[in-house]
């Protein structure tokens, strides 16, 4: 916080802005989870609905917003702040991917009720 001074910002401030930040974001969420518009449900990209790709992102900036506000990350050097952001997001996205890619095997395995042998 006294480093948050020095440089002429107020500490107070900064906190009920992330607060809002983050809060707005996460109602947004909890709205479109309740609501559920049919346009976000019955379109899809890359095999998966657009409320779910919403989902995705927004943790994902929550993710990094928290990272960067609650860490400290914005006061740090560019190359840690790469190096601790980018390391995360690309894990993230890893994680996704083969989260997405083994849960539509899953998925055709039930629906089809066939399972392919190739080994």
């Amino acid at each position: 916080m006294a480093h948050d001074t020095a440089h002429g910002k107020d500490p107070i401030k900064r906190i009920w802005f992330v607060f809002a930040l983050l809060s707005i974001v996460t109602i947004v969420e909890v709205i479109l989870g309740i609501i559920k518009p049919a346009f976000l449900i019955e379109n899809t990209f890359i095999k998966m609905k657009l409320l779910n790709w919403i989902f995705i992102i927004l943790t994902i900036y929550k993710a990094y917003y928290i990272t960067w506000a609650f860490m400290h990350m914005e006061g740090e050097t560019k190359g840690l702040r790469r190096s601790v952001v980018w390391t995360a997001i690309f894990l993230v996205c890893y994680l996704v991917t083969i989260l997405l890619v083994e849960g539509d095997y899953i998925y055709e395995v039930y629906r089809t009720g066939h399972q392919a042998w190739d080994f």
